[in-house]
């Protein structure tokens, strides 16, 4: 298991646009595929990019399966995406409250697209292409946006919508925000 450290936000290397991979099947691809599935997981995120764990190339990795950040989101199989391409199928947009592993105890309300359709390839160097819409859209784009050095709170239009995630927890969900989820931010972060 090969968990990597994050890198948050300031650190000015997330603000670089990624490489394209060139040999999607390499050996050096595959470690990086691994390493961002273990570090996904072991931070207990639904998704993450290459450069959040040090990795300057276009390569992501995301999986939605009763995540308690993101409690009502729909079900994501594991799925690796290199070199992405995002085509929007429609203008309607709509907000939602997102989080990120490089912004830790952080959420805002940002405006995304609702069905989008990807293309990129497989960790095998498959062809991948897949319309997504709601959440799956929202996280899609959310990690391709790492790969462009944009982080999620460069997107959100009205400030007063960003804040502290226990604090804006139950304008969120309705309910008070778990201490247990107070506890692994402080264990994962060194908060």
């Amino acid at each position: 298991m090969a968990i990597k450290k994050l890198l948050r936000m300031g650190d000015e290397r997330l603000l670089k646009k990624s490489e394209y991979v060139q040999n999607v099947s390499s050996s050096e691809v595959q470690s990086i595929i691994d390493d961002l599935i273990d570090s996904m997981h072991h931070y207990g995120g639904v998704g993450i990019a290459g450069p959040q764990i040090g990795y300057f190339l276009r390569i992501l990795v995301f999986e939605v399966s009763q995540n308690e950040r993101y409690p009502h989101a729909q079900a994501i199989p594991l799925g690796a995406l290199i070199n992405p391409e995002i085509e929007i199928l429609s203008e309607q947009r709509e907000s939602d409250w997102e989080g990120c592993l490089s912004v830790p105890g952080y959420r805002g309300l940002v405006p995304r697209y609702t069905c989008i359709r990807y293309r990129g390839f497989d960790r095998d160097g498959q062809p991948v292409e897949r319309e997504a819409t709601d959440f799956h859209a929202r996280l899609i784009q959310h990690e391709v946006d790492h790969l462009d050095g944009v982080l999620y709170p460069m997107r959100i239009e009205d400030m007063r919508d960003f804040g502290c995630d226990d604090m804006l927890w139950q304008r969120m969900t309705g309910e008070p925000y778990p201490e247990h989820m107070k506890q692994k931010l402080r264990e994962h972060w060194d908060l």
